[in-house]
């Protein structure tokens, strides 16, 4: 993984005595609310509904041990005791004393960690696919890619106040795209051309909120030295003509909608051509970030035969089939930890939690851990011959639910507990849909099902690209909830469809076993939840929800 320069780390530590000299003067009273706003959104910072936020930075998802012990000692320190993974990737504390940020961006940076443009209309933190670099069918490890964007983005002068908040995301895989890719600002694809030369493939204008809407691709073939030249393109066509005058219809999305794709990406290319003038990526910056990720030192393991285990152990071998992926080297195993319990918030991991993991991250694995867009963390690099110890630590934790890409897999955000901008709590909804199925059997018979929760039009679970997506509302002061159906945040990307009139919160369970029921009694063998909706349209779905 990437580490800290002694630059980096001087940057990082003169930004936290900057903000700390900001807080106190505002805490003082010398900065008024209007001023010292834009400053704390620089630093990560939010005001939720009963306390401040803060957004910590985790760059494509990439942690190591370390860095996770000190998050759960912050969490102890200055916080409830607990973090919260978010859909972008990163960690979040919810109840931080603004007196005492200060105090845990310092401990931040003694771990090379920072909250810088985890918020605000700036360049967000980069994602990509969790498994980068160890799943088999890339076409080439996206990390490196992910870490020129990142240090081409943070501090980037021009683009420090832009129309709104802009994400990128980078695919690597052509039969999966576990990042959402297609609803990013900028989507970055890798591909080769028949030279075999890497390079990319560039959509724009994908975005979810109150105007989802899929990405259009502008750009079939990057030379990789140019990345950077033709980003920088799209980001000042952007600052030029995105609006500035209404927040609802200042993303990018709206623009490139606005012009129409075809003149956007006119627009871009005549931009192109003047940063790549002096923007052009030199081959040996490439080949230095390449080597900041070369494999581990892998041992010559075989793979394993777990038939005798399978059979004394059917709980191991669910976990086995279900929480855990094929590695591309023989002998290991892509594994992910399920942050989706009853009872506890999803994407949640309390203290202990945290050390446990940065523990099994350290006896297990390389020392690294990834966040990933599904709100869980994975250990992608474990020797097969230790997962079953592995298993049974993470069941005696309750870290071992089997059940990654099913319906309780749900996405939520915070929603009404925390969020101030919430209509509905979200928490609560997922809770209460996690104990209707809580039986496997029932979960593993619906087959793969993305069920994605939010508490408000700016989408923060992902509500719009749910197979099944939910979406609270307010009406005249109390809590509903809207039903979409098949959205797909793959490859072959699409948008919910709204089923009809929202519901009551306590009818969401029922609707959402009858609209179950209903793909039972309709789906064709072998066929997921999408397959069928696709299929048969949403017609007997409302027929059945509103009888």
């Amino acid at each position: 993984m990437y580490l800290y320069t002694d630059f980096d780390q001087q940057l990082i530590n003169e930004r936290v005595v900057q903000f700390r000299d900001q807080t106190e003067r505002y805490l003082a009273g010398k900065l008024t609310e209007d001023e010292y706003r834009p400053l704390r959104l620089q630093n990560g910072l939010y005001v939720q509904r009963y306390a401040p936020m803060l957004r910590i930075a985790v760059p494509y998802g990439l942690m190591n041990s370390r860095q996770l012990r000190k998050v759960a000692e912050l969490a102890k320190e200055y916080d409830r005791g607990y973090a919260h993974v978010s859909t972008r990737q990163n960690i979040q504390f919810n109840w931080p004393a603004l007196e005492n940020v200060p105090d845990m961006l310092e401990g931040l940076a003694s771990v090379q960690m920072h909250a810088i443009q985890t918020s605000g209309n700036c360049i967000r933190n980069t994602t990509t696919d969790q498994y980068a670099g160890v799943v088999a069918g890339e076409i080439a490890d996206p990390r490196p890619t992910c870490e020129l964007i990142r240090q081409w983005s943070t501090f980037h002068p021009e683009f420090a106040f832009l129309p709104r908040k802009f994400k990128i995301a980078v695919s690597a895989l052509e039969e999966i795209d576990r990042a959402a890719t297609s609803f990013h600002d900028i989507g970055v694809y890798l591909t080769r051309n028949e030279s075999g030369e890497l390079g990319y493939k560039i959509k724009v204008g994908g975005g979810l909120g109150r105007t989802p809407i899929i990405g259009s691709m502008i750009r079939e073939w990057l030379p990789r030295e140019d990345l950077i030249a033709y980003l920088e393109a799209v980001l000042r066509v952007y600052n030029l003509h995105g609006r500035r005058d209404n927040k609802y219809k200042a993303r990018i999305k709206i623009l490139v909608k606005a012009l129409t794709p075809d003149v956007f990406a006119e627009k871009v290319e005549a931009e192109f051509a003047e940063t790549i003038k002096t923007l052009k990526v030199q081959p040996e910056i490439l080949e230095k970030l390449d080597q900041e990720f070369t494999p581990f030192d892998y041992q010559n393991y075989a793979d394993e035969d777990f038939s005798a285990l399978f059979a004394e152990y059917p709980k191991f071998k669910q976990w086995f089939n279900i929480n855990t992926n094929a590695h591309k080297v023989a002998g290991y195993r892509i594994v992910t930890i399920s942050l989706k319990r009853a009872g506890i918030a999803t994407g949640d991991m309390i203290v202990e939690e945290m050390n446990l993991i940065a523990d099994l991250a350290d006896k297990y694995t390389f020392g690294e851990l990834r966040t990933t867009h599904e709100q869980n963390i994975s250990l992608v690099d474990v020797p097969q011959k230790d997962l079953f110890e592995l298993w049974q630590i993470l069941e005696k934790n309750n870290l071992a639910r089997a059940h990654i890409g099913f319906i309780t897999d749900i996405i939520c955000c915070p929603g009404g507990d925390f969020c101030s901008l919430a209509n509905a709590k979200s928490i609560p909804i997922s809770e209460a849909i996690t104990r209707r199925f809580d039986d496997l059997d029932t979960v593993y018979n619906l087959g793969h099902i993305d069920l994605n929760i939010s508490g408000c039009m700016n989408a923060c679970g992902h509500h719009h690209v749910g197979n099944i997506g939910i979406l609270g509302v307010d009406k005249k002061g109390a809590e509903f909830y809207q039903i979409t159906l098949g959205g797909n945040a793959d490859h072959d990307a699409s948008i919910g469809d709204i089923l009809g009139p929202s519901f009551a919160a306590e009818a969401v369970p029922d609707i959402i076993d009858e609209i179950l029921n209903t793909y039972l009694d309709l789906r064709n063998e072998g066929e997921e939840f999408i397959e069928t909706y696709r299929r048969v349209g949403i017609q007997p779905f409302k027929e059945r929800a509103y009888a």
